[in-house]
């Protein structure tokens, strides 16, 4: 574990801007499956899944995996119509110091915009994503094992596609850090934030109780969901209190194993000791359910 950490999960409205090389490797170069010992680490960038510019991920290869190597998928954030797996650039890094016998997909997705609702089109993008990663696993020497760690919207992507999507059951784990969970709350469809609104209203033309309850991990959310972690700030001018606390509450209902971790003085990201706390929390949750 690093001494030092600077965690920091993204608004729901901001993009930050990181240079990504487009390097390839060839991955059939030198590789054995059957001799772990001879698999050496590699890096695809800007691997295409669809013909959309935005359907893109980018995959991290351990040294030495076998056909049993697990994979994290990270989902970045910005409410649904900005954003960019650069973004989760600092998590590739942290992963692989702390956790480098995991394989690590960061992914991007389409985007939503005044005429294009996220749903269900971003979830059908992960849908893809993993079909993709199954249809490779042995040109890859991946398993077919996966976790998701998603912030703010891809923390909502991450918790909604694990409970409503995953019709083979193929997450072991997902990670939320302040991602919504219930659309339907009254604390969103009441809310005076013009910023909220604003991100509510991209949802789509027909933004009904039902629709928002579709879309939403906590009306969907069933006791075959795989472990669930969760993270969130008391401060967070995005996140209402209820969001975290009320997906918490159904999984202990539920029966479903999970944690809840909350920051009463966080707002909608943090640094310092708890970055720290999150991260060793995460670590630790990894390591036993995945």
């Amino acid at each position: 574990m690093k001494k030092t950490l600077s965690l920091f999960v993204l608004s729901l409205f901001m993009v930050l801007n990181y240079s990504c090389s487009s390097d390839a490797l060839d991955l059939n170069d030198n590789l054995s499956p059957t001799n772990p010992s001879t698999v050496a680490a590699a890096t695809l960038l800007d691997v295409s899944y669809g013909a959309d510019v935005n359907q893109k991920y980018d995959i991290y290869l351990p040294q030495n995996r076998t056909l049993d190597t697990k994979v994290v998928i990270l989902v970045h954030g910005g409410g649904w119509t900005s954003g960019d797996k650069s973004d989760m650039s600092s998590f590739v890094e942290l992963m692989q110091a702390d956790l480098p016998q995991y394989a690590v997909v960061n992914i991007n997705y389409r985007l939503a915009n005044e005429t294009t609702s996220p749903f269900p089109m971003q979830l059908e993008d992960i849908t893809t994503i993993i079909n993709d990663l199954k249809a490779r696993n042995e040109e890859y020497i991946i398993s077919e094992d996966y976790a998701f760690l998603g912030t703010s919207a891809g923390g909502h992507l991450s918790l909604l596609w694990s409970y409503a999507y995953d019709t083979q059951a193929d997450v072991n784990m997902v990670v939320s850090i302040v991602g919504p969970t219930n659309l339907a709350d009254e604390a969103y469809l009441n809310a005076a934030d013009p910023i909220i609104q604003g991100y509510i209203d991209v949802l789509g033309t027909e933004v009904v109780i039902p629709f928002l309850e579709t879309y939403s991990p906590f009306h969907q959310v069933t006791a075959a969901a795989p472990p669930t972690a969760l993270f969130y700030g008391g401060q967070d001018p995005l996140i209402p209190n209820s969001q975290g606390s009320d997906l918490s509450n159904r999984l202990t209902q539920l029966g479903v194993t999970h944690e809840f971790t909350f920051y009463p003085e966080e707002g909608h990201g943090w640094t310092g000791v708890n970055a720290i706390d999150t991260w060793v929390k995460f670590i630790d949750f990894a390591l036993e359910h995945h």
